[in-house]
């Protein structure tokens, strides 16, 4: 059985040399694409967390948080530091700031013009 042409399409496309900016940009997003790391984040954007709050307040297990936070740091969303024995969490300070900077110069999105702009 011969493989099918959107398989062909798809494995080409994972060969096509892709810019480094715009993995970054992925993998943002993709970190940002899960509902239980997005209430991780939301409840981070409160302030410093240890890995037992987070416990608590997303209701699972310590390693699937874990995991969680491991996506969270690798996208540079997640700031992690030892204090004694606990894991304390925190969001990077200026992370959505600086991937929102980004994307909008790599993708072109310099917002909308204003009216005074038009004849310019």
């Amino acid at each position: 059985m011969s493989p099918s042409r959107a398989r062909i399409r798809s494995t080409i496309a994972t060969l096509v040399d892709q810019p480094d900016e715009l993995r970054a940009i992925r993998l943002f997003h993709k970190a940002l694409a899960d509902v239980n790391r997005l209430r991780i984040v939301q409840r981070l954007a409160g302030g410093s967390a240890s890995v037992t709050d987070l416990i608590e307040h997303v209701g699972l297990s310590q390693p699937l948080v874990s995991w969680h936070l491991g996506r969270l740091r690798a996208a540079g969303i997640v700031e992690t530091r030892r204090s004694g024995r606990e894991t304390l969490c925190s969001l990077r300070p200026g992370a959505f700031a600086e991937v929102a900077a980004r994307e909008r110069d790599l993708l072109g999105l310099h917002g909308p013009r204003r009216p005074d702009e038009a004849g310019a």
